[in-house]
């Protein structure tokens, strides 16, 4: 065997072998292959013969039997065999609860292992002999390590913690505690599962195959039975959402495996529903809760409800479509579905039904949950998603993050990751693209596209002149006016309001509505000499008075 197995696991397969386990049994509580336990069989097997046919009379060096030989007493101090199987390390589980058996034998919890506790006579475990002790220490709730203590301080116990776990372990494996029954009240449960429906036989002769989608009510066991031909999303909650009319009313809970048409991510304490899953829950006000992965028994009721479509309504028939394979259900439902005594209840399922659950259904409400298909975008660089082809804006702040998207014949509704509203669109055109203004950046809008209202108000700030001309300029211009108007704002960064006021006054006297008109008689205007006024008084300039006395005196002198 290239594989080869911890010797925990070789013992366990020999000593499971010896108490009596079937292989598969043997194979299910490991958790090996069958096969494996098989070979494991049949080599110890070969070396049990071995010893017989040798021509000494002496088991080879290092057999198991040979090992038995010197050691038939199990030894005083240590109470530990080859053959002993520790349980309780190789399946947790079965040390917290006893669930040591498969699936199959747990539903039969009173069985026959059940019933015989005892280990066998055979059993060579130094902890035998206490067996009535360590099963009534057991009872009180103790561990296995507290029942050691209490062996070797009350009873004089010798051996080690080690036996007395798997012995203690062992116990607990044949003696499986019963399942516990979950009956709800009217209107609180259903359960829901899938499972495989009748094949189609195609007109031209193909074959298709189906799958059956049973929604039963926990408490009456009133059922709805729908084929669909995949296990999406949309085929879900659509059966889902007729069961709830069929039976004319909601209940509080939807119990379902995990299956990946309503499961995003599978997780017993916090699983993660698809998000149009949960848009469902919301519209019809009820509350999904997923099974333990690998646990069906959490659903059973459904569970064997499959089964029963399955044998009794779809077995031995051939359907051509998925609509006559419903219409047959749905008659096989109320003839003979409806009609049948229950096996737990006792009672006829659609007397109970019309009686104690459908009073107890919370109404329906007035609209059906909308058709719309979904998935999750990233905005592109533009500010837009790509959805069907066509285009749709979004606010600047969500250009390259991922959004998801819902959209239908008539609308296009963008989310968060966490399902709030950002924006919503009217459904374009392949082609077509929906752009909202106010999902573009004050940054990237030019004056231009701000039209000729908003550049007016603008102008308004520099004077009334200037307001006069560019609106008479535009009514003369018209469209071609708009970027006139955006040329006359540019004027404000290099020249004053006055300059511009008197430049504007200037040309609208001469109906002159040209922008170069403008830009001359401002360039004219800051070529003119400046004209300074003439100053008679001054600090460093003497009176004139002063200078007359001078003339004078200058005057005076050349005569004399």
């Amino acid at each position: 065997m290239a594989n080869h197995l911890a010797m925990a696991k070789v013992n366990g397969i020999l000593g499971l072998h010896q108490e009596g386990w079937s292989q598969r049994r043997i194979a299910q509580a490991l958790g090996i292959d069958r096969k494996t336990v098989s070979a494991h069989l049949a080599a110890e097997a070969s070396k049990r013969t071995t010893p017989a046919e040798a021509p000494t009379g002496k088991a080879p060096t290092g057999s198991a039997d040979s090992k038995r030989a010197t050691s038939p007493e199990a030894p005083t101090g240590s109470g530990e065999l080859p053959h002993e199987v520790d349980l309780a390390a190789e399946h947790p589980s079965a040390r917290a609860s006893g669930e040591g058996h498969s699936p199959a034998e747990q539903t039969f919890p009173g069985g026959e292992d059940a019933a015989q506790p005892t280990l066998p006579v055979n059993s060579r475990s130094a902890c035998r002999a206490w067996q009535a002790v360590i099963e009534e220490k057991l009872e009180q709730g103790l561990t296995a390590q507290r029942i050691y203590q209490d062996l070797v301080a009350e009873q004089g116990f010798t051996g080690k913690y080690p036996s007395v776990r798997r012995f203690v372990a062992r116990l607990l494996a044949r003696r499986p505690l019963p399942f516990r029954r979950m009956e709800v009240s009217p209107g609180q449960e259903v359960q829901v599962d899938f499972g495989t429906g009748a094949v189609l036989t195609l007109p031209d002769g193909r074959r298709r195959k189906t799958y059956v989608l049973r929604v039963v009510l926990s408490c009456s066991r009133k059922a709805y039975s729908e084929v669909v031909d995949a296990q999406t999303t949309e085929n879900f909650i659509r059966a889902l959402e007729n069961a709830f009319h069929a039976f004319g009313g909601l209940p509080l809970i939807v119990v379902i495996d995990n299956l990946r048409a309503a499961v995003k991510r599978v997780d017993w304490f916090e699983p993660e529903l698809n998000p149009k899953v949960r848009s469902f829950c919301e519209h019809y006000g009820v509350t999904i809760l997923p099974t333990r992965p690998a646990m069906p028994r959490h659903k059973g009721k459904v569970e064997r409800g499959v089964a029963y479509v399955q044998d009794n309504a779809l077995a031995g028939r051939t359907f051509d479509s998925l609509r006559a394979q419903n219409e047959h259900l749905r008659a096989w439902e109320e003839q003979v579905a409806d009609q049948r005594i229950h096996g737990t209840t006792k009672k006829q399922v659609g007397q109970i039904f019309q009686e104690r659950e459908r009073p107890a259904l919370k109404p329906l409400p007035a609209e059906r949950f909308p058709c719309f298909e979904e998935g999750l975008r990233r905005v592109h660089r533009d500010g837009h998603v790509e959805v069907a082809k066509a285009y749709y804006s979004m606010p600047p702040e969500y250009v390259g993050h991922d959004v998801w998207v819902r959209w239908n014949l008539q609308t296009v509704r963008i989310f968060t990751r966490r399902l709030e509203q950002i924006t919503l669109h009217a459904r374009q055109e392949p082609g077509r693209f929906s752009t909202h203004s106010a999902h573009i950046s004050a940054e990237k809008i030019s004056t231009v596209e701000r039209g000729a209202e908003w550049l007016l108000g603008k102008v308004q700030w520099v004077g009334p002149e200037t307001q006069r001309w560019a609106e008479t300029m535009l009514t003369h211009r018209g469209v071609e006016g708009v970027r006139i108007l955006q040329g006359l704002l540019a004027l404000t960064k290099k020249h004053a309001s006055e300059e511009l006021e008197a430049a504007c006054a200037a040309a609208w006297r001469h109906q002159a509505y040209q922008l170069r008109i403008v830009r001359k008689l401002l360039e004219r205007r800051g070529a003119q000499q400046q004209v300074f006024e003439f100053l008679e008084e001054h600090p460093l300039i003497r009176s004139i008075t002063e200078y007359g006395q001078f003339v004078h005196q200058a005057i005076q002198g050349a005569l004399d």
